[in-house]
């Protein structure tokens, strides 16, 4: 018997998929690894405060490994790799107080790292080397996360160092920023990756190596491949064998190349015109696994990914699978588990065996009325100055509704934060909120995003807040030209930097945007620069504007805060109260504009939510504030109450 649908206009579909089911129900699942023969990852609880708990799967299922424990980083505030295997157990960051603990089995966990003596002592990308953990220590001095120094430690396991700081030894400080250390299969070299301000890890690293003396202590380090505008995004030593392998982008692509250590002699492995990396925003992140065999796991693509093996000779063999996105990869040298998602499957944890190509689910997505979810399709469209504009739309989906002929859909144009980053093209949650309500989405990948090389990616730099407006506009313009949208019922949204490019997008196409949701964004260029934002991001604009101060009245002709009387469309406000990559500030000037103005506008703060909000309730407000903001808007009504 054929399903009949119902007749609704858009936007005023009923959907099951409600803002809480999307806050609670697709749970963030990060940082996986083995410990013996067990998958372990973090997952964030947003019922929970937002705590990060450390899961592992046994032969009775999936277990929390440590109740109560928020196993997360601040290193850069973005943060990086919490956790490593020790033995039978593990080390991992505590949240609250970011030491460093020891757990083995039938016991409580015990301090490794001292408290910081008048100053926050941060810890990541922990191996255990003998008798000790070998990590990355960021050290820092102010409440702003301004004045920050780093170093790599080396912290007794057997937590002398928790009340005796002379017994962490430092062992390296080679540049305003690295990663957690690389221990070579011999024992006697060890490897890192640096780079220094201005640059932004895409932009320009070097790879370190030292050789390990028999004290523990290092030789001088050495730079042996990267730097001079070559960004290494990752490092690791063959198994078995001192041989490197780093992805680096000497010819524009982050390609898989081995490099002698001795030498710094380079060869790519597999030349091609995709990505085998992404941008470094967290420390310890990983795209290119060493197996036993010899060959090498591989995450490549451009707009979507798959998951190879690389072999020696160079041949590339992919899994055949349905996911189209692979992150947090581990492996124990023969099997992968890694975080799999795809345009028709929601986030889930699975275990690839590579010899025989099959993929076992071990944490599923949690149901979530996926025959509610719109299919996801890659578009490109030509903008003024031909270079092609990629983006992902998500078409209206109901099985339950369809919209009166003739109507064109509501639709919101979604960008993504970095800018240096991109979003994936799989089943979401969030924006199944949207289209199984009737709302179109467009998520747009505009020049400056990852995944399309280094000439794609440097397309941005000098012109934030204009490349990105234009390409934008390039897609939603697109969109009108076939029938897809119609002119007056557009939106648009974006959080952090891309919450920058849609309050800028506000004042430079007044009459393509009709409302607009911006989620803790970037918005005074001179203050973020001088006296607004954490070590890390601090001199991110020197490749997105200029050089400061040379180009002081770019960045404040650029800055929307000095703009506030050509923005018309409504527009909704959220703010984590205990930001410190967007502070307050930066929104609370923009408010002290429009307040003077006609503008219809809402500004809601969230207490304990930092950048990137994390706990439920603070998800399902912000998603009905939407929903309705752009029903009055747009000119629908929703469902649903607020």
């Amino acid at each position: 018997m054929n399903h009949v649908r119902n007749t609704a206009p858009y936007g005023s579909w009923p959907s099951p998929v409600g803002a809480d089911d999307v806050a609670a129900g697709e749970a963030l699942v990060e940082w996986l690894g083995f410990v013996g023969d067990e998958v372990w990852w973090t997952e964030v609880r947003p019922g929970e405060g937002g705590r990060n708990a450390l899961m592992r799967h046994t032969g009775e299922g999936i277990v929390d490994a440590l109740p109560g424990w928020d196993v997360r980083t601040r290193v850069i505030e973005y943060g990086g790799r919490p956790w490593a295997p020790a033995g039978d157990g593990v080390v991992f960051v505590h949240y609250a107080d970011q030491r460093v603990y020891r757990w083995t089995p039938g016991a409580e966990p015990v301090p490794l790292s001292p408290v910081g003596d008048g100053a926050s002592l941060r810890h990541a990308d922990l191996s255990v080397r003998d008798t000790e953990v070998w990590c990355l220590r960021e050290t820092v001095l102010d409440p702003e996360c301004t004045k920050v120094t780093r170093h790599l430690v080396a912290l007794p396991l057997d937590g002398t160092g928790a009340t005796d700081p002379s017994a962490v030894r430092v062992l390296a400080a080679t540049h305003d920023f690295m990663t957690g250390p690389r221990l070579a299969p011999s024992g006697t070299q060890v490897a890192w990756l640096g780079w220094n301000h201005p640059a932004m890890p895409w932009d320009s690293t070097d790879l370190v190596v030292a050789g390990i003396n028999p004290d523990g202590t290092l030789g001088e380090p050495r730079r042996t491949h990267g730097g001079d505008g070559v960004s290494v995004t990752q490092v690791d030593w063959a198994v078995g064998t001192d041989t490197l392998y780093a992805i680096s982008d000497p010819a524009g692509w982050w390609n898989l190349h081995e490099v002698d250590p001795a030498t710094g002699a380079a060869r790519v492995l597999c030349a091609r015109e995709e990505e085998f990396g992404e941008a470094l925003w967290r420390i310890g992140l990983r795209w290119a696994l060493p197996l036993a065999d010899g060959s090498v796991a591989v995450i490549h693509g451009t707009s979507g990914r798959s998951l190879g093996v690389l072999s020696p000779d160079g041949s590339l063999r992919d899994i055949d699978s349905p996911y189209t996105e692979w992150a947090y990869p581990a492996t124990d040298g023969t099997r992968v588990a890694v975080v799999a998602a795809g345009p028709r499957h929601r986030r889930a944890v699975v275990l690839v065996d590579l010899a025989e190509g099959t993929t076992r689910v071990l944490r599923p997505a949690t149901a979530g009325h996926d025959d509610f979810a719109s299919v996801p399709v890659h578009r490109t469209d030509r903008g003024a100055d031909g270079v092609e504009v990629h983006s992902h739309v998500y078409p209206p989906h109901s099985p339950d509704f369809t919209a009166p002929d003739g109507e064109p859909p509501p639709f919101l144009v979604f960008v993504h934060g970095g800018p240096t980053s991109r979003s994936h093209r799989v089943r979401n949650q969030e924006i199944t909120y949207f289209t199984s309500r009737g709302i179109g989405v467009v998520d747009v990948q505009y020049r400056g995003s990852t995944g399309f090389g280094r000439a794609y990616r440097d397309g941005l730099r000098g012109e934030w807040g204009v490349v990105d407006v234009a390409d934008c506009a390039t897609v939603t313009r697109g969109l009108i030209a076939d029938g897809t949208a119609t002119p007056n019922r557009i939106a648009i949204r974006g959080g952090s930097a891309g919450g920058w490019t849609a309050v800028v997008s506000l004042t430079t196409e007044p009459d393509l945007y009709h409302a607009a949701a911006i989620y803790y964004p970037v918005l005074d260029l001179e203050g973020w620069r001088t006296r607004g934002t954490h070590d890390f991001e601090s001199r991110y604009l020197e490749s997105l504007v200029g050089p400061w101060p040379d180009r002081r009245e770019v960045y404040r002709d650029r800055s929307p805060v000095h703009h506030v009387e050509r923005i018309t469309a409504p527009l909704v406000l959220f703010q984590g109260l205990d930001d410190t990559v967007c502070p307050p500030a930066q929104a609370e000037r923009l408010l002290a504009g429009l307040t003077a103005s006609s503008v219809d506008h809402e500004y809601l703060t969230f207490e304990g939510e930092g950048h990137g909000f994390r706990r439920a309730a603070t998800t399902a407000r912000c998603l009905r504030a939407e929903l309705h903001l752009y029903g009055r808007a747009l000119g629908f009504a929703p469902a649903d109450d607020l």
